[in-house]
């Protein structure tokens, strides 16, 4: 007796449960033994400020004339008790990426754009490198759990100081760069042998609560003569305490990074599933701020996925002062791109993602240090793919364009200044997105859970 065939519906059918993707990390993980590492950010959807509209100005609502009528942009951050507070031309800021994930001439990149463009840069993990004070005017000193790179001398010539507690990415992870990227210069800046894998701790060692960091902030203060903020920085997962304790701690700056932060390298198991998207954690943070009558009096900075002008300004509208850029700087830089200029020409660097066994659109082989087009990596090579000149001028064009289109949707919504816009000017499409931002389901006045 012959066995029953297959019936046709279920011959090619996937599995939800044990799709090719799950049948190929699980065959993977059974040969090696070993969890996946990547570079960027999450890949799975999630409820995003994609989920959101504008509400703009029509009969009842007068819209502003694009051509006429000026809207403002200017952002100050750090009133609370800094005596120099930052003064920036626009609300987006480039987020921290360390010399070491990111060669010098991104670095130096950075720095140039932001200077041309009136904003900040921040100097992520490892330390302060000499390309990057030179080029930027306002420069962000992070201090992190692993203290790579510290450098009190290097604190006092900071405009701002960003306590890192976590990162979106992998909040509750410490930082992870290969040996591949430990170049020679990168080992010195941070103490280390050369071609040997780091990995920071996830937690800073001189505190274990709420009072020590209060302790380590006032020392920062005190080392900069109480001149310059004092950002903390969270990855986003318990927002609302964590906020609570920050701003109880003594910052002047809150920095909330969501989940779909990028990073150099981590376990994908963090980058996929540890952390809230960034449309909740914003919420979460501006109700922390208004619980403790501090919203306006302590800043609040979004990170975490943010692409376009559109998500910068529903960032701002929901409450947050100002956003952090870091994975679109990345492909603004030429990330995932098919070529790269050198010398003022052209070059296809295909082959190159051939042998990393990927495409452009779908690399994410930050950690190897083998980037087609020279953004993070150390190679002596490689590195010169990425020229500072031609890097900043793609970023100032790029953030150039997120500030028109901000400036578009406010003065659609009938706003002078771009920090005038509200939750009243947003409307949900999901009731996901209605119940995480706590705005109301469109052509409602409905929020789930309110």
């Amino acid at each position: 007796m012959t066995a029953p065939e297959t019936p046709r519906h279920l011959q090619l059918e996937e599995s939800a449960g044990y799709d090719r993707r799950i049948i190929d990390y699980i065959q993977h993980a059974a040969a090696t033994g070993l969890y996946e590492i990547r570079g960027l950010g999450a890949k799975r959807r999630v409820p995003h400020f994609d989920d959101l509209v504008f509400l703009a100005g029509s009969a009842s609502r007068y819209p502003l004339e694009g051509y006429r009528e000026r809207c403002t942009t200017k952002t100050v951050l750090g009133t609370r008790y800094a005596s120099k507070p930052i003064e920036l031309a626009i609300p987006i800021t480039f987020a921290g990426m360390s010399f070491g994930s990111l060669s010098a001439n991104v670095k130096e990149a950075l720095g140039r754009a932001a200077t041309e463009l009136g904003t900040s840069t921040t100097t992520g993990d490892g330390g302060m490198t000499r390309e990057e004070r030179e080029s930027s005017k306002t420069l962000v000193y992070q201090c992190l759990p692993s203290r790579y790179g510290f450098n009190p001398d290097d604190v006092r010539r900071a405009d701002a100081i960003e306590v890192v507690i976590g990162q979106g990415a992998k909040p509750g992870g410490g930082g992870m760069l290969l040996g591949q990227k430990v170049s020679a210069r990168v080992a010195k800046m941070r103490t280390l042998p050369a071609g040997i894998d780091q990995r920071s701790a996830c937690r800073h060692p001189d505190w274990t609560g709420p009072d020590d960091l209060v302790i380590k902030i006032n020392e920062l203060r005190e080392i900069t003569d109480w001149k310059v903020p004092v950002y903390v920085k969270i990855g986003a997962t318990r927002v609302f305490n964590d906020v609570k304790l920050a701003v109880h701690a003594g910052a002047d700056v809150v920095v909330v990074d969501g989940m779909q932060g990028g990073t150099a390298a981590t376990q994908t198991v963090f980058i996929e599933h540890v952390g809230i998207p960034t449309l909740a954690a914003v919420r979460q943070g501006v109700d922390a701020l208004e619980d403790m009558n501090m919203f306006g009096q302590v800043q609040l900075i979004v990170s975490g996925g943010i692409r376009t002008g559109a998500d910068v300004a529903k960032a701002l509208a929901m409450g947050a002062d100002a956003v952090s850029i870091g994975q679109g700087a990345l492909f603004a830089l030429g990330c995932n791109s098919e070529t790269y200029v050198q010398n003022g020409q052209h070059h296809l660097a295909l082959n190159d993602y051939e042998k990393l066994g990927t495409r452009p659109g779908y690399c994410h082989h930050c950690h190897t240090g083998k980037c087609p087009v020279g953004v993070t990596t150390q190679d002596a090579e490689l590195e010169k793919r990425l020229e500072p000149a031609v890097g900043a001028k793609r970023l100032r064009n790029y953030v150039k364009t997120m500030n028109m289109e901000l400036t578009t949707i406010a003065r659609a919504c009938g706003k002078s200044n771009v920090h005038h816009l509200e939750r009243e000017d947003l409307v949900a499409l999901t009731l996901e997105a209605a119940a995480m931002a706590h705005i109301p389901l469109a052509g409602t006045n409905w929020i789930p859970g309110a």
